[in-house]
């Protein structure tokens, strides 16, 4: 995210009365991707098993994301709550 942008979304999600974790290896696939979770069901686990180990890591309430196929790949392994990003802002919008 370019700087400028990373300001943009920690002045909103103050504003929306929540706060953003850093992410170790935030650029790593949540092992979803397309067919993959189908053709590489033990992989796609163990990429979605580390991927929220890093997700984690900073102990959110909740993880969010833009992506509905990395939402319910997540939210699938029943840990932390896994929430699309427009739910938390029409939330926040009352």
């Amino acid at each position: 995210m370019r700087r400028s942008s990373a300001a943009r979304w920690r002045r909103c999600s103050a504003a929306w009365g929540f706060g953003l974790t850093a992410v170790p290896d935030g650029h790593l696939c949540c092992g979803s991707a397309g067919t993959y979770s189908l053709t590489q069901p033990e992989l796609s686990r163990q990429l979605r098993d580390n991927k929220l180990n890093a997700l984690e890591s900073g102990k959110p309430d909740a993880i969010v994301t833009a992506n509905i196929g990395c939402q319910t790949h997540l939210d699938g392994a029943g840990r932390t709550p896994v929430r699309h990003w427009i739910e938390i802002v029409e939330e926040a919008m009352g």
